[in-house]
């Protein structure tokens, strides 16, 4: 005969399972660039993507900081996104745009390896979720996608193309972005890079092949403390940048952990969403749509 206290204490176990099984989750973040647009906090308001009906992976939420300030001073509302979906039972995929590659890779490399508490999904109108109680190191990353990457800077910014005088700008030249954090340090998460290349006129001041805002070395997460001339395998004139995590064409190797997955050989995207999931963004888009389950 079965002993009734631990028959009692099996089934409790087995509901314990069960329950993880039912609650446990995966959502899409997506973390905007410079300008912002979506109310900050609010993490279903899609302003500075496109439709919010159009499909961005499961789950998908919008990781609204103001696109203004400098990242330091942001970047505790990419954590709070994280803590809120990407701990406990829950698992998240990332994507990002421009400045927001700045913004997932200072978090990983800063705060990766930190205490996190467990939270519930569950946010409030500040974009905070409650404690339930536990706690973990880092978060449940299955990996990050980059449109347009800015975490190694732009020129226009060096050079002063962009007549504003907003913080973020500061953070956005090509040394002070690089030395920023650790960029290879991403806690063994791969960022799969989109890098456009519709160009314009004006975007001469940007090395190799760009999409009007960065150049390929920082849309294609290319190492090193300063940017370099990189290109499509049509262009003679520059090295190429290559598909995957191997080094460019040269020799310049990529930060750890980058992989590049989509160059522009036709040069039709450019930098801009224009709030319609637009140039290289939807690209990204169409792949969490189909990776991002």
């Amino acid at each position: 005969m079965r002993h009734p206290v631990r028959t009692m204490v099996g089934m409790a176990v087995a509901l314990a399972c069960v329950a993880s099984l039912v609650y446990a989750a995966n959502y899409s973040l997506w973390i905007n660039g410079r300008n912002g647009g979506g109310a900050v906090g609010n993490h279903l308001d899609f302003t500075y993507w496109g439709p919010p009906e159009a499909a961005a992976g499961v789950n998908k939420r919008s990781v609204n900081w103001d696109g203004f300030n400098r990242i330091s001073t942001q970047n505790f509302r990419i954590r709070d996104a994280l803590d809120c979906y990407c701990t406990g039972t829950n698992w998240c995929y990332v994507a990002a745009h421009s400045a927001g590659d700045l913004q997932i890779g200072y978090a990983l490399s800063l705060f990766g390896g930190t205490t996190r508490e467990v939270k519930n999904a569950a946010p409030d109108g500040s974009g905070v979720c409650g404690s339930t109680g536990g706690t973990q190191t880092g978060w449940n990353i299955k990996w990050v996608g980059v449109a347009a990457g800015a975490a190694g800077g732009t020129e226009l910014a060096n050079l002063g193309s962009w007549a504003v005088a907003d913080p973020l700008t500061a953070d956005l030249k090509t040394s002070t972005a690089r030395a920023m954090y650790d960029h290879n340090q991403t806690r063994a998460k791969w960022f799969y890079m989109y890098a456009g290349a519709k160009g314009a006129l004006y975007s001469i001041t940007l090395p190799g092949q760009d999409d009007e805002v960065v150049a390929y070395h920082s849309a294609g997460g290319v190492s090193g403390s300063g940017g370099a001339s990189f290109c499509n395998p049509s262009d003679w004139f520059c090295n190429n940048l290559t598909l995957g995590s191997g080094p460019n064409e040269g020799g310049r190797a990529k930060w750890s952990y980058h992989s590049v997955s989509f160059r522009d050989d036709a040069e039709a995207l450019d930098h801009y969403t224009r709030r319609n999931w637009s140039g290289v963004v939807s690209r990204l888009r169409a792949d969490m749509e189909s990776l991002a389950k």
